[in-house]
């Protein structure tokens, strides 16, 4: 796909991954409506993107309720004059044990990771269709291809939106519309400002920028996917297909000094 001309409209656009993929589709000639909670944030990522040179706009709206969702598309219909590329990148965290997350936090993180999602690309597939070279963005996580302890609800979302993603890829093939996922993993964004893990638990962190690049060639490319984390993520991955009884024992051992490290994670 090439991007230029291109009508996108980015969830959590004004700051972390949203942001940054606004940034780099905006260089390439992209026209991008951006959607954040907080309205200041709004304003300034606008500016910013205006100010490289950008055609961009945007609202504060909230995706997980009905009133959100109708406004950012109503409002994005109108300025874009349609949708080509929808990303799909909202999303909040909370981690820690179960039985010590309370009940709305569970809630939110399976509202924000993956019914509204579901629901928005679902309010604008007309406008994908209608593109007749429509696709679907869906930002998952690396925890949705390896699960993490004290993420059991965050991993059981993105593993969520993953499946959803590769379910409607197959239900739309040939019909003019492409779902990609994207799998960060640890990346410097302020949803991960709260956690302290850090690589030698397994966290290595890159730039949202460089996320960011990544999944726009993937757009570009048309893939199925885009998985970050380089090769100590690969590994855990094949392991975890491989031989899944040998990572429960690594994190086993790691599991006091991670609790301490994520106990205070939480960007819902």
């Amino acid at each position: 796909m090439n991007v230029k001309g291109k009508r996108v409209l980015v969830t959590g656009g004004s700051s972390g991954i949203g942001l940054a993929m606004a940034q780099e589709l905006v260089r390439k000639g992209a026209r991008v409506f951006i959607v954040g909670r907080r309205a200041q944030l709004v304003r300034e990522a606008i500016g910013l993107l205006q100010s490289e040179g950008g055609q961009a706009e945007g609202i504060d709206a909230d995706v997980v309720t009905a009133q959100g969702r109708e406004r950012m598309i109503s409002l994005a219909r109108a300025w874009l004059g349609g949708i080509d590329i929808l990303i799909n990148n909202a999303g909040g965290v909370r981690a820690g044990r179960l039985e010590e997350t309370p009940d709305a936090d569970i809630v939110k993180m399976i509202e924000v990771n993956l019914i509204a999602p579901i629901l928005l690309t679902r309010d604008v597939m007309p406008d994908l269709r209608a593109s007749g070279d429509g696709m679907v963005v869906n930002v998952a996580s690396g925890i949705a291809l390896v699960g993490v302890p004290f993420y059991a609800t965050y991993a059981a979302a993105k593993a969520g939106i993953s499946h959803f993603g590769e379910a409607l890829r197959r239900e739309l093939k040939g019909e003019g519309v492409h779902v990609l996922t994207v799998y960060p993993g640890a990346t410097e964004t302020p949803m991960m400002a709260s956690s302290k893990a850090g690589p030698d638990l397994g966290f290595v962190r890159e730039s949202a920028q460089a996320v960011a690049q990544a999944a726009v060639q993937g757009i570009e490319d048309g893939v199925f996917q885009v998985i970050r984390g380089g090769e100590v993520r690969a590994n855990m991955i094949a392991q975890n297909r491989a031989d899944p009884a040998s990572l429960d024992e690594r994190f086993l051992t790691l599991k006091p000094k991670l609790s301490e490290a994520v106990k205070d994670h939480s960007a819902l």
